[in-house]
């Protein structure tokens, strides 16, 4: 079962953060079979750290609270929310699969959140630019609720043209870089 984890960070946790980075390095490596993809958002100049997005198939529902929940930032305090979702891997690779590589180009998330009728369950016709790409589902898989993107884009613009606009409730564009130790 596939699993969409974003950590949003506290306000002024930088700090924290910075501190408890090998914790955190540590822990992710206990499920590097298990990644999709990971990394952290970034502020607008993509400087600070705003959050850390994984992508990881594991068991059950249960598997997904305890990587979630039991993560030392997490438990530190560091993070003001958590957004844990059920999702497809439409593209049926990881982000180490990606032809683009870890660096050259900018990189974004971009997170939909579904109203009514379900969208973008197919792939997009250009899936070069595609770093990790598929649905948000309820819990147990059946309802759509949005659809999360790694993509490499010229600007958040063209980023966030990766979902259909009118189809979603909010859409979310955030500087995003490939994870992992360096």
């Amino acid at each position: 079962m596939e699993f969409f984890c974003y950590h949003r960070d506290r306000r002024d946790s930088l700090a924290l953060r910075m501190e408890l980075l090998e914790a955190h390095w540590s822990y992710m490596d206990r499920f590097d079979k298990e990644m999709i993809a990971r990394g952290p958002t970034l502020s607008g100049d993509g400087e600070v750290p705003t959050g850390s997005v994984h992508i990881v198939d594991l068991p059950d529902p249960a598997a997904a609270r305890a990587f979630a929940f039991d993560e030392p930032g997490y438990q530190a305090g560091a993070y003001r929310d958590v957004l844990l979702r059920r999702w497809r891997n439409l593209l049926g690779r990881t982000m180490w699969d990606f032809r683009g590589g870890r660096t050259g180009g900018r990189r974004y998330l971009v997170l939909g959140f579904g109203q009514g009728q379900a969208a973008d369950l197919a792939v997009p016709q250009d899936r070069n630019e595609l770093i990790a790409y598929g649905p948000l589902l309820s819990d147990d898989g059946n309802t759509w609720v949005g659809t999360a993107a790694l993509v490499r884009a010229p600007d958040p613009e063209a980023a966030r043209a990766v979902l259909t606009a009118d189809r979603y409730a909010d859409i979310e564009v955030h500087n995003w870089q490939f994870g992992g130790r360096p």
